[in-house]
């Protein structure tokens, strides 16, 4: 049986950044297919590069995506180049260069699809922006439909951006 992780991302004290956690909050609550598990990550992405060693099949990260569309905008996009960093910082990972570390310390990057969403804010503070909670719902149905294809389907044509 294959494995997904469902990692949802990002800093609650941040307003939308935690739009990925608040999306594995509401999956936690959703009857899920077989070897698909979610886990909230939060602001610990050197905890993601260290699961990620655990030898997955497909990993669906959820996390804010600023793109510069309207805010609530959910996206779908494939990572298609890991940012050369300095050295992980366990409280600020960006969720790219969780790749990078995942690589310095002997592991694979699983085939990986990212589901964001386009913040209205990111300014300190608590709760997601009015058109973030919304578009939680809507990532919530895509994560969802994602888990429920098949692998090489999922991760090699992306459903188009929904808005």
């Amino acid at each position: 049986m294959s494995r997904t992780l469902v990692a949802g991302v990002g800093n609650i004290f941040n307003s939308d950044d935690g739009f990925g956690c608040e999306v594995a909050r509401r999956l936690s609550e959703e009857p899920l297919p077989d070897g698909v598990t979610v886990t909230d990550f939060g602001i610990r992405g050197i905890h993601l590069a260290y699961e990620l060693l655990e030898g997955w099949d497909r990993l669906i990260l959820v996390d804010a995506l600023p793109r510069g569309e309207a805010p609530g905008t959910v996206y779908v996009v494939e990572p298609d180049a890991v940012p050369a960093g300095g050295p992980a910082d366990a409280h600020a990972m960006h969720p790219l260069a969780v790749f990078s570390h995942l690589r310095a310390i002997g592991g694979q990057q699983p085939p990986t699809l990212i589901v964001g969403c386009e913040p209205a804010t990111l300014e300190d503070g608590m709760g997601l922006s009015a058109p973030v909670e919304q578009a939680a719902g809507e990532a919530v149905g895509l994560v969802l439909r994602l888990v429920g294809e098949p692998i090489a389907a999922a991760t090699t044509s992306p459903p188009a951006s929904a808005g």
